[in-house]
């Protein structure tokens, strides 16, 4: 690969032009089935591009290569013996990211209409 495809620290990205490292990752985040694929290889282990298709349910096959690259450049995801897995920098992050399962529970509830 010639230049990276995904948002990289003291670059420009989206919501700083100095390229915050914090925005640098919201970026990576905010891109379409980027936190799936993390939620997913993080919670389930090790899984097949298929296997990973079919647990996120909607993806297209481009999509999914696309961020699975994007991803494993970025040092999140490998490909090991078994398929697509959670490095630990990956699984770092889900534990942070995953109690706000729980907020997003009780916030969902006291939204009008719920």
């Amino acid at each position: 690969m010639t230049e990276s495809s995904f948002p990289r620290p003291g670059q420009p990205v989206r919501g700083s032009q100095r390229g915050a490292p914090l925005m640098a990752l919201l970026d990576l985040l905010g891109r379409r089935w980027c936190l799936g694929i993390i939620w997913q290889v993080s919670e389930n282990g090790p899984l097949s591009f298929r296997a990973l298709e079919a647990k996120c349910g909607g993806v297209s096959p481009s999509v999914l290569n696309t961020r699975l690259r994007e991803l494993r450049e970025a040092g999140l995801v490998r490909v090991g013996d078994d398929g697509y897995e959670a490095t630990k920098q990956c699984l770092d992050l889900f534990a942070l990211i995953e109690p706000m399962r729980s907020w997003s529970h009780s916030w969902a509830k006291k939204l009008p209409n719920n």
